[in-house]
Parts: structure tokens; C-alpha cells; sequence
């Protein structure tokens, strides 16, 4: 979500241009079974693919993570532009309304068969990756219900309940999660309480509201005038301004090494969030429950599969994306990652409805998200919701780090926001 160096950005596009001076297309000389998919860093994609070959031994997938999710929308547009491209992208779901400007990039899947699949999905979802013309760009993947992850065993320590019912009970809203916060810190001797504010706080609080940077009604840019927005970053101000985080950025290595150390206690956690802490911190497994996020609703995250107009192998990508992203094969994927699937068909499947994770304290995940994901209002995501929110999120994690007051947040935000969508 923060900000990658614009360098790192440029070099992964590179790297997948320079491919193309190579020769042809992805599926040349390889048969009709082979294709290659880009996808982004950090969701273990290599898992997913393993799983698919295993069951179509016939298929070669040459899966390229390219960087994180701006790395490899970046790449993409650059390929679309004229170099490369892939048979198959994951395109994370705030990156989308970019490549729905201009749909006749990819191929539209309704010629492949969508057409018998677009009511499998959440319909705010599947509305996303739709064309105003009818074109179908991408199938989605995953949503990200929210919830909150949290210390058994640092909460016990310090007082706090540990059952996930009354965890729950202690942030009805974000003003007593940040309460809850002071006296995990007080009680604790010091110990931070919460990962960050910018992540865990705003960026949890701003996917929560009705409107977020543009109006449903006219869809033109409202974050400066969006009183939703203001709240959030508000709030985010109050829980640095608490003193309850560890200052860790979200996914950075210090996050990561903090995660496992104990150095917080909690972490906004939307679905596909634990794998993430399953990965980064497996001697903490039995030590994690998950309770309600403040406020009890909302997503974070989500992505589509698509595949480009210029694709040497369409058919073979197809296959992949009926097979894995059906409604059995994102619930087969739901139990094998947590990744929420959007197929609600399956919403109320007894193997979703009874999953429990032994990881979180047998949490019942199943039911704790599509409670999460089920209660929301959608809003409309616009073209330039993702630099929006990244400038946001910068302007908060500078405060965080001593490098912003507090006092010239908002209008250092203003202004940034204003300059990097031009107005």
C-alpha cells in the first residue's frame, strides 16, 4: 500500500520489456498447455500454481512475481503499451479502474465463457471488472473481510480479556480501540499495542465508510470534501497521538521481525492478512485469536485475474481461471489460505461456515469474515483511489515517524493528493 521507489518500479518494468527482444510470444514453442502469468509478491502465488499443475500435470505455467501490486500494474501498462505482455495477470483490485479505462487491452472474457459465470460472483465485485459497454476485463479472486488478529497470550499479560467474544466487545467503535490501546500499553509496562496507525487505523476506518475518494453519485473526486475521509484520518492521528504503536510499516522487515518478537499485540487482519502471519511469525502459532474489527464491517483488498488482448495462449489462461476461481476452487482455496472467496454460493458451505484455524486460537474464520464482508456498503473505486490512498497513508506514516506535526497533516496531505492526480 505505501509508496515503492519509483526505480524499483522502473526496473521490474524493464526486466519484463527486455524479455520481449527475446523472441515471441509467451506460449511460443511451448505448446498449447504453457502459458506465463505475472502476478505480485507476498500471497505465495507459487503455491496456487503448484496446486493447479499438480492436478494438470499436462500444463506449464511460467509464473513471474514481478514486485508488489503498483510494481505490477506498472509493468503491465508499460507491456500494454507494446512490449510483452503476459497470458495471464493478477491485477490487485485498487490498480483496477486504471486498466478499465481502456478495456480493449485484454480480452473480454465473456467471449470465453464468463458469461456463464458473472452471477457466481458478489455483484459490487464482479461490477468492477465490468465495462460500461458490457466487456468483462477480469474474474475476481479473493475480497478482504476485516477483522482484527491478536495476542492471547500479550493480552493475558497485561489484563485484557482473551476470549474473542469479549475482545470483541472491548472496541465497539475505533475511539475505544484506542482506548483499549492505553491501557494495553499502561498495563504492559510500555509494550506497544497496535502494529501502526496508518494501516491498521486509517486504512481499516476509510474501507469501512459508504463514499471513500470519489462520489457514488457523480464519481468525481470528493476526498477533500468527503467528511468519511477527514474522520479516518482523524482517527489515525489519535492513536499516534496515544502512543499505542510500534511504528512498524506494514510488510516492511521490521513489521515482520516485530510480528514474531511480540513487540504488538494487534494487527488490522483482513482475511488473506493470516497467511501473512502464518508466514512471518509460525513460532507464534496457538498464540493469535481474531476477533471483530471497530465497527464490525468492511474489506480490504481483492484482486482480479485478466488477460491481455495480445495473450499467445487466451484458451490455456482460461482454464486456469474456471478451474481455480469457481466457486469449489475459492473455496478449496479459502481452506487452504484463509483468502475470503467471492463466490457467496459457498457463503453458507459447512466446510466454510465450520472452518476454525488452529493458528488463531480455532477461530472461526469462516464465519468471522463473510459476516464482515456481508455487512458492508460497497463505494465506487475510481481511477485514482490507489495514489489517493498511498499519499494518505505516507502524510500519517511521517507523522508516526516524528517527521510530520500532527497539526500539518490534513494540509500536507491536501496538497500532496492534489499533485499526484493533477487537481
Amino acid at each position: 500500500m505505501h509508496r515503492r521507489i519509483i526505480a524499483t518500479i522502473a526496473t521490474a518494468a524493464a526486466l519484463l520489456l527486455s524479455s520481449a527482444c527475446s523472441g515471441g510470444g509467451s506460449g511460443s514453442g511451448s505448446g498449447s498447455n504453457t502459458f506465463e502469468f505475472w502476478s505480485f509478491t507476498g500471497i505465495n502465488q507459487k503455491a496456487d500454481v503448484e496446486r493447479y499443475t499438480k492436478a494438470h500435470p499436462e500444463t506449464n505455467i511460467k509464473l513471474t512475481e514481478v514486485g508488489s501490486t503498483s510494481e505490477t500494474a506498472q509493468a503491465l501498462t508499460a507491456a500494454l503499451a507494446g512490449g510483452k505482455v503476459p497470458d495471464l495477470v493478477l491485477i490487485q483490485g485498487d490498480d483496477l479502474p486504471k486498466f478499465m479505462q481502456s478495456p480493449d487491452n485484454f480480452v473480454d472474457l465473456k467471449t470465453l465463457g464468463a458469461d456463464k459465470m458473472q452471477g457466481d460472483y458478489l455483484p459490487w465485485v464482479m461490477s468492477q471488472s465490468t465495462s460500461k459497454d458490457g466487456k468483462v476485463v477480469g474474474i475476481p479472486t479473493d475480497v478482504g473481510g476485516l477483522a482484527i488478529a491478536y495476542r492471547t497470550d500479550l493480552f493475558k499479560a497485561a489484563g485484557l480479556p482473551t476470549a474473542r467474544d469479549e475482545v470483541s466487545k472491548l472496541w465497539p467503535d475505533w475511539d475505544a480501540f484506542i482506548e483499549t490501546g492505553k491501557k494495553y500499553v499502561q498495563a504492559s509496562g510500555g509494550k506497544q499495542f497496535l502494529d501502526n496507525a496508518p494501516t491498521s487505523v486509517y486504512f481499516q476506518a476509510i474501507n469501512q465508510g459508504t463514499e471513500r475518494y470519489y462520489s457514488n453519485t457523480d464519481r468525481k473526486l470528493s476526498y477533500d470534501k468527503n467528511p468519511q475521509v477527514k474522520a479516518a484520518f482523524d482517527l489515525a492521528l489519535k492513536a499516534i497521538d496515544a502512543n499505542i504503536t510500534a511504528k512498524q510499516g506494514s510488510f516492511s522487515s521490521g513489521w515482520t521481525a516485530a510480528m514474531g518478537k511480540g513487540d504488538f499485540a494487534v494487527v488490522a487482519a483482513p482475511s488473506w492478512m493470516l497467511g501473512s502471519i502464518r508466514t512471518n511469525a509460525p513460532a507464534t502459532a496457538g498464540k493469535w485469536d481474531v476477533a471483530a474489527i471497530p465497527g464490525g464491517a468492511g474489506n480490504w483488498g481483492g484482486s482480479y485475474l485478466a488477460i491481455p488482448k495480445r495473450a499467445k495462449n487466451p484458451q490455456a489462461a482460461w482454464k486456469y481461471i474456471t478451474a481455480t476461481q469457481s466457486p469449489a476452487g475459492q473455496l478449496e482455496h479459502f481452506l487452504v489460505t484463509g483468502a475470503l472467496p467471492t463466490t457467496p454460493s459457498v457463503y453458507t458451505d459447512p466446510q466454510l461456515v465450520s472452518r476454525t484455524d488452529p493458528f488463531f486460537s480455532d477461530a472461526p474464520i469462516g464465519k468471522i469474515y463473510t459476516e464482515s464482508v456481508t455487512k458492508l456498503k460497497p463505494f465506487y473505486i475510481g481511477l485514482e483511489d490507489g495514489p489517493i490512498g498511498t499519499e494518505f497513508l505516507n502524510v500519517l506514516t511521517s507523522v508516526e515517524q516524528g517527521k510530520v506535526a500532527p497539526g500539518q497533516a490534513w494540509s500536507t496531505a491536501m496538497t500532496n493528493v492534489k499533485n499526484a492526480v493533477k487537481g
